[in-house]
């Protein structure tokens, strides 16, 4: 029996064979990828993988790379050397996730920058003291 069936894309109807109910192919009419459902049933909605609270927790999808950088940066600070660059790597990361509001990752470009700060002032203070104990 056949299915009627219209082009969610460009509105081409045509009926199509109720073997190809719930397979995908492209429209007659645009080319298109469709899929063929039974009518009255809604597609489900395709959401992008990064919107996914539970992915991005697993995995760094749809995270600046420069987040996910000063993040480890951060982490490598209590090197003291690298604490600069975790600074840095921090303010980078939330000027492009402002300038790129779909890319996550605000929390990680925080942890470098606090950890990038804090580790740079005992940098500071570290040599500060071991210059002024050469002084004597």
């Amino acid at each position: 029996m056949p299915v009627p069936f219209t082009c969610p894309h460009c509105g081409h109807q045509t009926l199509v064979h109720d073997q190809y109910v719930g397979q995908s192919g492209p429209c007659a009419g645009c080319g298109q990828m469709v899929t063929v459902l039974r009518p009255g049933v809604a597609p489900l909605p395709i959401r992008p993988l990064g919107e996914d609270a539970g992915i991005r927790l697993l995995l760094p999808v749809g995270r600046s790379l420069w987040a996910i950088a000063a993040g480890y940066a951060g982490l490598f600070a209590v090197l003291l050397l690298p604490a600069p660059i975790a600074l840095i790597l921090g303010v980078v990361a939330i000027i492009d996730i402002k300038r790129h509001p779909d890319r996550h990752g605000m929390g990680r470009a925080i942890f470098g920058i606090v950890m990038g700060a804090i580790c740079t002032l005992l940098l500071l203070v570290l040599l500060v003291m071991g210059a002024m104990s050469g002084f004597r």
